[in-house]
């Protein structure tokens, strides 16, 4: 079965995104100077916690995040994702994060994290996905590996489809998990893919925070570091769930295929 023309064109805007995160760049352009400077300032007692930090909330927001959203797309009230809304409360959290230093950065993750999870939810509810299955919150999960790389990558295994084989038996294995029950006994299998979600999630926050610390960057800079970080989220979910859509309507297989011809642009 071969892609409609319509289809192609979604799958290649999809692959444009998905290939090309560029997070770094973006925060150097915002910031004015290489996000190294910051980094430098960036204690060592933050470094060491931040993945104990992601693990805890990314468990918490994917358990709790979409509880109080409605599981029809068409009931939300613009007919569209808030994009607008949810970047608007990580601008709120990064300009406090900003104004009052590093150890306010590291307290910041949880609001911001949770308000890019409910946005990149929002997404996939807006591309077909049943915002209350756990396939779905796993999906959501998985978005925050995309655009970020662990020190053992090559450009080859950085790759969209090269990312999600890595995180498939994990995925796989939390899913059937909580299929079965959401008590606590799911808990080690959804822990396991978030481990692996973090060793790639921590590169972007570490990122994100040494551009925070790079010298008069304060509450204005804050706020718009955390507007280029969701907007990363938002463009990593639409490419995800775009590909999960057509996925769903020819196969991963010969999505997949497809996806590898078609050229890498951006």
């Amino acid at each position: 079965m071969m892609l409609s023309e319509a289809d192609l064109k979604a799958l290649q805007a999809a692959k444009n995104i998905l290939e090309n995160p560029g997070l770094a760049a973006q925060l150097t352009s915002v910031v004015g100077t290489p996000i190294q400077a910051g980094l430098k300032r960036l204690p060592a007692k933050i470094h060491q916690r931040l993945g104990t930090v992601l693990e805890a909330v990314l468990l918490k927001v994917a358990r709790t995040a979409t509880v109080t959203m409605t599981e029809n797309f068409e009931d939300t009230p613009a007919g569209k994702p808030h994009n607008r809304l949810h970047t608007l409360g990580v601008v709120v959290s990064g300009g406090v994060g900003g104004f009052f230093g590093p150890w306010a950065m590291l307290a910041e993750i949880p609001v911001t994290t949770g308000i890019i999870f409910r946005s990149i939810a929002d997404i996939a509810r807006s591309e077909g996905e049943s915002i209350k299955s756990e396939a779905t919150i796993l999906a959501c999960v998985e978005v925050f590996a995309f655009g970020g790389k662990t020190e053992g990558d090559d450009a080859a295994e950085s790759g969209y489809y090269m990312v999600r084989a890595a995180l498939a038996q994990q995925a796989k294995t939390a899913s059937d998990f909580l299929a079965k029950s959401a008590s606590d006994k799911a808990a080690p299998h959804l822990v396991a893919l978030i481990k692996r979600v973090v060793e790639r999630l921590g590169v972007q926050y570490t990122e994100k925070l040494g551009a925070q610390l790079v010298p008069v960057i304060g509450a204005v800079g804050g706020a718009a570091i955390n507007t280029v970080f969701i907007s990363h989220f938002q463009a990593m979910a639409k490419g995800h769930f775009t590909v999960l859509r057509l996925e769903r309507k020819y196969t991963q297989e010969i999505v997949e295929t497809a996806y590898k011809l078609l050229p890498k642009r951006g």
